[in-house]
């Protein structure tokens, strides 16, 4: 089970970035705190601009060894050199996504807020399921990822396992001991530092401990 030493940061970036000023508040971000990915999940369908901001992501993360993957576009993900992709809709592109990536890429798969979800994707072969929102709204019919469902996967099950936010700093600290990985994003950019933001999340994450 993991326990607040162990539960790491994955950062979300904004919906909306710019390529040109993001790569630097990304980069200051990183140094201040330990990022164990970083995931590119911006609001538009348009391609070219997924993969500029890819391309003014990648360099920023990977001098400093953090894998960069990015939601759902594989063709990005193989063409620019990303580590890898996120799949929102659960186990459903799981293999195919493998198949074309290769056994090396990160293939993770957003599962909402159901068990069987989790455990097709992880059957299907993703290296990592996330469970959301865990805080703030809910999705669509009213759910939320309770923290049970987070307690009983990280006991059972050995696939590593993202809770995602909206997080503050108290939802961090109760959530650390039962999830490998917090996701911080609007938290996080919405500030006027997100640097200190995501230091203050982790300091709470790296707070919580077993009950």
């Amino acid at each position: 089970m993991p326990d607040s030493e162990k539960t790491r940061a994955y950062l979300v970036t904004p919906p909306e970035l710019d390529p040109g000023s993001f790569p630097d508040i990304l980069a200051a971000a990183l140094d201040a705190c330990d990022v164990a990915c970083v995931r590119l999940s911006l609001s538009t369908r348009d391609e070219d601009r997924i993969a500029r901001a890819a391309d003014s992501c990648l360099r920023i993360c990977h001098d400093r060894d953090v894998p960069l993957v990015v939601d759902s576009h594989l063709l990005i993900a193989e063409r620019h050199g990303l580590d890898g992709v996120h799949l929102p809709d659960g186990a459903r592109h799981v293999r195919a996504a493998r198949k074309s990536l290769g056994s090396e890429a990160i293939v993770g798969a957003f599962c909402g807020a159901t068990r069987h979800a989790g455990l097709s994707s992880a059957e299907a072969g993703a290296d990592y399921v996330s469970f959301g929102p865990a805080g703030g709204g809910a999705l669509g019919d009213g759910t939320r990822a309770e923290r049970e469902l987070f307690a009983w996967w990280s006991e059972m099950i050995e696939i590593p396992v993202v809770a995602e936010g909206p997080f503050d700093a108290d939802l961090a600290r109760s959530l650390a001991p039962v999830a490998d990985f917090l996701a911080f994003g609007e938290e996080v950019w919405s500030s006027g530092d997100p640097a200190a933001a995501l230091g203050e999340l982790v300091r709470a994450m790296q707070s919580g401990t077993p009950g």
